[in-house]
């Protein structure tokens, strides 16, 4: 497993309740650190910088040649090209070694997808002010701007005109930090804004074939920004539409090279036609994994490591019995504070019945970062609910039940 990180854990997890001798590969630094429940849960660790793909290889063709391993997986969205090839080059089963581009270049995955006749969002690529300039000229405004290979909603932004465009670059371009020890690219993707509902289609690929576990609900903060505050899956949707979205999603896979193995999909349906956001051949993040197997039964995390292993998903249990209609997670938030020094309500939104569990990202007393990614949320809550109505109406109340001071 390559930098276990969100739901990379959930596989880590998975794997040692099914009696499996996991090799975590990690740089073991900075947010790539891994924790001590992880470090435990982990029968060998490989210290390497793993964004070092020559570097990692070697490491892993080390460890390989003393304790054979069965299978190599992603454990993170920036890992994914890196495993595809490396996996392809050793034998082991992979990804198509063309995929490793498509499903991580944001320019390449729209190019693949409109050329299999799929709508996507206009876009153009820009690497310096002269093509930002040529880029939004050509587009149009509002646009978004997003890095070509970033995650994590970073750097992603609506722009309203050529003077927000050139800011916008300029955050990114500027911008020192490092995101799983990666520095943010100055070359970008601007792209037309699409108007309509956002959601993700989560699921796997079965002999060819797209199998859809749950349209998910997405929850977004405030633009000019694109951060996930929730997720609820499944959504409740028209046949037509799910039919619609499960046509798309299939020729994007087919287009895509996804062979087998999860798949998180976002995507924006303006009049409910699908337009793409991005896909991504690995597990949801955001806690979705969880969601999906309360209210469907299904383990996206064991369907993944069972075809990684070539075995039958139902061999590890994968498909079980939900346990409740509908999940949800809310996100939260309080941009601008700085520091907080504490969650008011927080134990009395714990204890309500459909909060199942709840978590802090941010102590108080810790800086918190502007929202305008990932990085600004602070705490967390999952809960269930009898309908995709109700769980939006929770999602509501669990907003409104906590105060940041």
């Amino acid at each position: 497993m390559v930098e276990p990180v969100s739901s990379g854990n959930r596989l880590i997890a998975d794997c040692k309740a099914l009696g499996m001798e996991v090799c975590v590969a990690s740089a073991d630094t900075g947010d790539r650190v891994l924790s001590a429940a992880l470090r435990d849960q982990a029968d060998h660790v490989l210290v390497v910088d793993t964004n070092d793909e020559r570097a990692l290889e070697a490491a892993i063709a080390d460890f390989h040649a003393r304790h054979p391993i069965s299978a190599l997986l992603p454990g993170v969205e920036p890992c994914v090209p890196a495993v595809i090839r490396i996996a392809h080059r050793m034998g082991l089963r992979s990804l198509p070694a063309r995929s490793a581009d498509w499903v991580r270049d944001k320019a390449r995955m729209r190019a693949r997808a409109a050329e299999a006749g799929l709508r996507v969002p206009r876009f153009a690529q820009a690497a310096t002010d002269e093509e930002l300039a040529t880029a939004g000229a050509r587009i149009g405004f509002p646009a978004v701007i997003k890095p070509l290979d970033a995650s994590g909603s970073i750097h992603v932004t609506r722009v309203a005109n050529p003077a927000e465009l050139t800011a916008a670059y300029r955050r990114i371009t500027e911008d020192t930090r490092l995101d799983l020890g990666i520095a943010t690219h100055p070359h970008v993707v601007v792209e037309e804004y699409v108007d309509g509902p956002e959601f993700s289609a989560d699921g796997y690929v079965r002999d060819g074939k797209a199998v859809i576990c749950s349209l998910t609900r997405k929850l977004l903060g405030p633009e000019p920004y694109f951060v996930e505050l929730g997720h609820i899956a499944p959504s409740e949707q028209q046949p037509e539409l799910m039919d619609r979205v499960t046509e798309y999603v299939q020729s994007l896979i087919e287009a895509m090279g996804i062979t087998f193995g999860p798949f998180h999909c976002e995507l924006r349906l303006p009049g409910g036609e699908p337009v793409l956001i991005e896909i991504a051949a690995r597990l949801p993040g955001d806690r979705i994994v969880d969601l999906i197997e309360l209210s469907t039964g299904v383990s996206l995390s064991r369907i993944m490591l069972a075809d990684y292993l070539g075995s039958a998903p139902e061999t590890l249990d994968a498909f079980g019995a939900p346990r409740a209609k509908c999940a949800g997670i809310r996100f939260f938030a309080a941009d601008g504070v700085g520091r907080y020094a504490e969650l008011n309500g927080w134990a009395e939104l714990a204890a309500r019945p459909e909060v199942i569990e709840t978590g802090v990202l941010i102590a108080p007393g810790e800086e918190v970062p502007p929202l305008s990614d990932f990085r600004g949320r602070i705490a967390y809550a999952l809960f269930t609910a009898d309908s995709d109505e109700r769980a939006q109406d929770v999602w509501r109340e669990l907003g409104s039940a906590v105060e940041v001071v």
